[in-house]
C-alpha cells in the first residue's frame, strides 16, 4: 500500500479544501466481484526494477494531494509500457508525485494488458473512472474534476476512455455501469493513437489486438477516429526525437479534436525521447510539467473546491 506523506494526516472529512483523511485500504480492486473473462492458468504478476508485467488482477493505488492545498481534483494515471508492461514507477508513482504537489489526488491504474488482449485495458479504465467517481466523496474529490492521464501505450488507454466511454464493450452488466465513465479531461504523454499505419506503434497493436486483428477492431482503436465533441478538453505532450511512438499519433488526435471543436492544447518539443517522464536534461521538454500545471490551473482544475 502507497500513500503520499501527508494523506494520512488528519483534515476536515467535510470540506476538501481541507486536509483529507484518506480511507486506510490504498489499494482499491477493479473487479471485487471477479475479473471478467479472468484467465486462472496466468501464473504470479511480476514485478522488477520498477515495471509490472502479467497483471491478472486489476487494481488502483491511490497517492493523496499535499496535505496543504488538495483542491477536489482527481487524475487516473496510466502507465505506458506498450501493453506488455507497466512502467509504474516513471509513469505511475512519479507523476502522482508531482501531481500531489499540485493538490490532486491520484489513482495509478494498474490495468491488463496482451495477456488479455482487447478489450480488457478499455473496460478497466471505465471501471476505474466509474469507481473513483462513485466514491468521490469518501476520497474527497469532485465528481466533475476526474481526470486521466496516461503515457505511450496508457496513453491509449486514457484516450479510450475519452473517446469510447459510453461503448457496450465496456460495460459488464455490474450495477456500477449506471455511473458515467466519462472523464472531464485527458492528459496524454506520447500516446499511442492510431492503429493504422504508418504512425501506428507496432508492438502496442500487436498486443492489444493480436497479430492479425480484425478491421473493425482496427478501426475502433484508431481513437483519432473515434473523436466526438464529447471527448473531454485534452493535453498533449510529444517530441519530434521518439522514435518509437511517432509524433503524428498526437497530431492526428489534436486534428480531429479540433475538428470536433474540443478544447485542446499541444506541445511538441524538439528534443526527449520516447519514455522521457520526468528527465532534466532535455531542454525545453523537460519544462513539460510547467506547462501541464498552467493548462491545469488555466482549465479551473487547480482552485480549491468544496
Amino acid at each position: 500500500m502507497k500513500l503520499v506523506a501527508g494523506a494520512l494526516l488528519a483534515g476536515s472529512a467535510g470540506s476538501i479544501s481541507a486536509a483529507p483523511q484518506l480511507p486506510a485500504a490504498a489499494v482499491i480492486p477493479l473487479w471485487p466481484e471477479g475479473v471478467p473473462d479472468a484467465k486462472p492458468g496466468l501464473g504470479p504478476e511480476h514485478v522488477d526494477d520498477g515495471r509490472t508485467s502479467n497483471v491478472s488482477e486489476p487494481t488502483l493505488t491511490v497517492y493523496g494531494p499535499a496535505v496543504d492545498r488538495p483542491n477536489g481534483t482527481a487524475v487516473i494515471v496510466c502507465p505506458g509500457g506498450g501493453y506488455v508492461r507497466l512502467s509504474t514507477q516513471r509513469e505511475g508513482e512519479q507523476y502522482a508525485a508531482w501531481l500531489g504537489t499540485l493538490g490532486i489526488t491520484s489513482f495509478v491504474l494498474k490495468y491488463r494488458m496482451q495477456e488479455f488482449g482487447h478489450p480488457a485495458p478499455l473496460r478497466d479504465v471505465l471501471r476505474a473512472v466509474r469507481i473513483v467517481r462513485s466514491q468521490a466523496a469518501r476520497y474527497h474529490i469532485r465528481p466533475d474534476r476526474i481526470g486521466v492521464m496516461g503515457s505511450s501505450a496508457g496513453g491509449h488507454v486514457a484516450a479510450s476512455a475519452g473517446t469510447l466511454f459510453d461503448h457496450p464493450l465496456g460495460r459488464t452488466g455490474a450495477e456500477l455501469d449506471k455511473v458515467s465513465a466519462r472523464p472531464d479531461f485527458l492528459m496524454l504523454m506520447y500516446p499511442v493513437i492510431t492503429m493504422e499505419a504508418p504512425a501506428a506503434h507496432a508492438g502496442s497493436r500487436k498486443a492489444l489486438l493480436g497479430a492479425n486483428p480484425a478491421a473493425a477492431d482496427v478501426q475502433l482503436m484508431s481513437l483519432e477516429k473515434q473523436a466526438t465533441s464529447a471527448t473531454p478538453p485534452t493535453l498533449l505532450i510529444h517530441t519530434q526525437e521518439d522514435q518509437t511512438v511517432p509524433v503524428e499519433n498526437s497530431i492526428l488526435f489534436y486534428q480531429a479534436l479540433t475538428r470536433a471543436k474540443v478544447p485542446a492544447e499541444m506541445y511538441l518539443f524538439e528534443h526527449g525521447s520516447h519514455g522521457m517522464g520526468m528527465r532534466a536534461g532535455l531542454g525545453t521538454a523537460s519544462d513539460w510539467p510547467k506547462r501541464a500545471e498552467e493548462w491545469l490551473k488555466a482549465r479551473g482544475l487547480l482552485d480549491p473546491a468544496t
